[in-house]
């Protein structure tokens, strides 16, 4: 039988659990003992879209959607090495950009430089662990069912806007979780936290090229995730500069989706998703 992606009821299952922890986080994380707590909430709220997936995927009764997902994550004859590194560097162009742009706005080229800490931690757990862990658990729940189940009834175009906001109204909680990166913007000012919900969605559009372009990767994704989560972190960027980026960032994704008109605009994929698996990966774009 034909399997049919379900995007409403993961989507509601993912909000619901993610939510109950990261609010019962946040509560917590305003007691003088519950940073520890806190965290193991939060690791929990973390955890739901990737066992979302799993338990979506070994519950579906379908072959082809539980062999695409293996493939998805262990097919090594995806992953396009050149493709992932070519994304980490228009990344880091990116942020070279946007510390030029931003010495307009009278910030410092001091701004090339990697900081000697990172900008947050939570409980005591190691920063890098969370990076490492929020670029596998996410990646394996939004790459592993929520894109294709979007992406199943539209293009590529589409599916980017629409989990881009998805994606954005995810992350609403932790600005209630103390010690929080996404806490402590919004306690130095709102703009800054804006600037971070609306700047997800042009990242939407380059996640959909990389996982696209590397025959619909989990492992590519997990590894572009973390690349763009370090750099923001190890490079010495202001707040400031981090909304100048957000500005650069939609012109870069409007740049991509240019070059790549095929990808996020042709529909041959709708409803053969999983077909395309069975006939060996699919199609590859170049």
């Amino acid at each position: 039988m034909k399997y049919t992606y379900r995007p409403w009821r993961f989507f509601l299952t993912v909000f619901v659990l993610t939510w109950l922890f990261w609010i019962a986080a946040a509560v917590v994380s305003r007691t003088p003992t519950g940073a520890g707590a806190s965290m193991a909430l939060m690791l929990l709220g973390l955890f739901v879209p990737s066992a979302t997936a799993i338990v979506t995927v070994l519950k579906s009764k379908s072959a082809a959607l539980k062999l695409d997902f293996r493939q998805k994550l262990f097919g090594a004859f995806r992953v396009r090495p050149l493709v992932v590194l070519r994304a980490i560097a228009v990344f880091a162009g990116v942020i070279a950009a946007s510390i030029l742009l931003s010495t307009l706005v009278g910030e410092s080229l001091n701004q090339f430089a990697f900081v000697e800490d990172f900008s947050f931690s939570i409980g005591g757990v190691s920063t890098l662990l969370t990076l490492v862990l929020t670029a596998l658990l996410e990646e394996l729940g939004w790459r592993g069912y929520a894109k294709d189940a979007i992406a199943s009834y539209c293009s590529w175009w589409k599916a980017s806007i629409i989990f881009g906001a998805v994606w954005a109204m995810w992350h609403l909680p932790l600005f209630g979780i103390a010690g929080t990166y996404q806490n402590i913007i919004m306690s130095q000012n709102p703009l800054y936290a804006a600037s971070f919900i609306v700047g997800i969605i042009p990242m939407s559009f380059l996640f959909t090229w990389v996982y696209v372009k590397n025959n619909r990767s989990i492992f590519a994704c997990m590894i572009f995730h973390f690349f763009v989560n370090l750099l923001q972190e190890q490079i010495a960027m202001t707040q400031i500069t981090k909304c100048v980026e957000t500005v650069v960032l939609y012109a870069v994704a409007v740049v991509v989706v240019a070059c790549n008109k095929e990808l996020f605009f042709d529909t041959k994929h709708v409803g053969n998703l999983l077909q395309e698996t069975e006939q060996q990966g699919g199609r590859h774009y170049v």
